[in-house]
Order: C-alpha cells, then structure tokens, then sequence
C-alpha cells in the first residue's frame, strides 16, 4: 500500500514513520495533554497506543495520521480516523479523533486537521456519519467538535472511568455526510 499523505495549508497528515514514535510520545504523552486522556501513558500503554493505530491502518485503510507542520516538518501529534472501539461504549462507528502537543493548541491546527480528516472520512472513505467522543469537562475538545459543524449525541453516551475516573461520561458529537461543508 502506497504511505499516505494529505496536505493542507499548513499540515501534512501522513502514514508514521517508525522514528515518529519517540519524538510523539515526548512531545504528547504529558499531564496536559493527557489531562483528559487517562493520564501520562507507561510504557506498556505506549506500545498499546502504537499497537491500536498500527492495527486501524492494517485493518481499516485509515488511523490516527501524523500531524506535521509544513514550515518546518516538526511533529504536532496525530489526527485522524478509527473505528469506535470504546469497551461499554460505540463500536464500529466512523470516529475521528485528535491529540496535539501543548504548544500547538490555540493556533487552529487541531480544526485544520479534523477538518481534513472529516473531508477525507467523507469522500475517500465513504463514511455515511462520522463520531467523535470526549469526556464532560474537555470543554476545548467538545467545542472544536461543535466549530466543526458536528452536533451533540446524547443518545450516543456512554461511561467508561479509563479517560477522568471522577466523571467517567463520555460525550458523543456527529456529523453526516449530507451536513458537511468542507472548508474553503
């Protein structure tokens, strides 16, 4: 299978290279970037991680990508598409997803990729509906869903302790394919 890439104005989303894992890990597997995530990952649950979008790629054509800035190649995080696989919640649902290191947050890297990412669940995919799930108090992430044009899914919650144990609800947004407006 040819590596896949896809550019935007600033970001390339692309296939993981085995050097991407380390310089990820550093950059995003810290207490705020995993404030809402379950915490800092050990080691077991890195190769877990690395395991679950390796698997989505082989299993699914499409996984969390590579988020990298087009200036100058640095590594943001990843952003993509999955399947839902959340144990007590959704499963097999289109989902799409996001993590950026710290100093990208703010500068509307995480819309630009999630933006493309939908585009892409939308016309190479073939998806009919796309997900996307946080927990209650990850206010910044709930509200790029809504700037995405994606609508609440209360019929879709669930509660999984695994991402913030003192309020384990996790929150659904979606968006069809007949309501997407892909950005200009």
């Amino acid at each position: 299978m040819p590596e896949f890439r896809h550019d935007t104005v600033r970001l390339i989303l692309r296939d993981w290279r085995p050097g991407d894992w380390p310089v990820f890990f550093a950059a995003t597997n810290t207490p705020p970037v995993m404030r809402w995530l379950g915490g800092v990952m050990d080691e077991s649950g890195q190769a877990a991680l690395r395991a679950r979008i390796e698997s989505d790629l082989a299993g699914h054509g499409h996984t969390f990508w590579v988020v990298e800035r087009r200036a100058d190649g640095a590594l943001l995080g990843f952003c993509g598409l999955k399947r839902s696989n959340q144990p007590g919640g959704l499963q097999g649902l289109m989902e799409v997803g996001w993590r950026l290191r710290e100093d990208a947050w703010g500068k509307g890297y995480a819309r630009e990729a999630a933006a493309a990412a939908l585009d892409l669940a939308f016309t190479r995919f073939g998806a009919g509906e796309v997900i996307a799930l946080t927990v209650e108090r990850n206010t910044a992430s709930w509200g790029l869903m809504l700037r995405l044009g994606m609508e609440r899914r209360a019929d879709l919650d669930f509660d999984s302790p695994e991402f913030d144990p003192a309020n384990p609800r996790i929150i659904a947004y979606a968006i069809a394919r007949d309501t997407w407006e892909a950005p200009a």
